[in-house]
């Protein structure tokens, strides 16, 4: 018999997540995620430019910024503009979090121009990047529906669908979507970002306690692809997608 975790979940259970799209009146595109009590709002803007490598490239750019306020955890975080210098943790997730949603979208179907995703933590209990990044998506894509509408584009370029999940070994078993305790004390630690047809993004993977076999990663991509296929279905339902647009997610799947 599965043994319980921390929040009575078994080793292959989610956290309960919602998804609230169109909570920022200004941006083309957001969504709130509430994923068990991390919390993470994020924002698409859309620019008519690109960065200068990109400048008559006929090609579109998609970044990320993320955030964590100052009270998103148990102890005040020092704003990082009082700190004087970047974080090197934001930093990495920032730009994982753009890796990952580049690979969502066709860059020459986008056109120059950029569209940014800034992801706030408001509230953190693990999995900040799987959460920004599967909430990036939501947020990308009602961006790319506003270009269309605005007839900036006459398609929705997309390539894919994007989410992630994090995934490692505590107390000796396999396990899915660690929350803080969990992540603090893991043998093994990892975020997998996965397209809606199953390829792999990027995997983020580190044997903190111990180091983990070749079999054990294979067990660890299969918990992860179970726990992605849930997250893009909720995803979709968020969505609320037109029969055009659940065609175009078909292609993806």
């Amino acid at each position: 018999m599965e043994a319980a975790r921390i929040d009575g979940r078994a080793p292959g259970g989610l956290r309960p997540i919602t998804i609230e799209r169109g909570v920022n009146r200004y941006a083309e595109g957001s969504a709130l995620i509430r994923w068990g009590d991390t919390h993470v709002l994020c924002t698409a803007t859309v620019e008519e430019k690109v960065p200068p490598f990109l400048r008559g490239s006929g090609s579109g750019w998609i970044t990320a910024e993320y955030a964590m306020l100052p009270r998103s955890t148990q102890s005040r975080m020092q704003r990082e503009i009082n700190r004087g210098k970047r974080d090197a943790r934001g930093s990495e997730i920032q730009r994982l979090i753009g890796r990952s949603l580049r690979a969502a979208v066709d860059m020459p179907r986008l056109g120059e121009r950029t569209i940014t995703i800034d992801c706030d933590v408001l509230q953190a209990d693990g999995g900040t990047r799987t959460a920004s990044i599967s909430a990036g998506f939501v947020a990308l894509f009602d961006a790319l529906r506003t270009l269309k509408a605005d007839g900036r584009l006459a398609e929705i370029p997309l390539k894919d669908q994007i989410a992630a999940v994090s995934v490692g070994k505590s107390g000796g078993a396999l396990v899915l979507d660690l929350r803080y305790e969990e992540d603090s004390s893991a043998d093994v630690d990892a975020n997998v970002v996965m397209t809606g047809r199953g390829g792999i993004v990027e995997i983020q993977g580190t044997g903190e306690g111990a180091a983990f076999s070749r079999a054990e990663l294979g067990q660890m991509l299969d918990l992860a692809a179970s726990g992605i296929a849930e997250i893009q279905r909720r995803q979709l339902e968020v969505l609320g997608l037109t029969e055009d647009e659940r065609r175009l997610f078909e292609t993806c799947a």
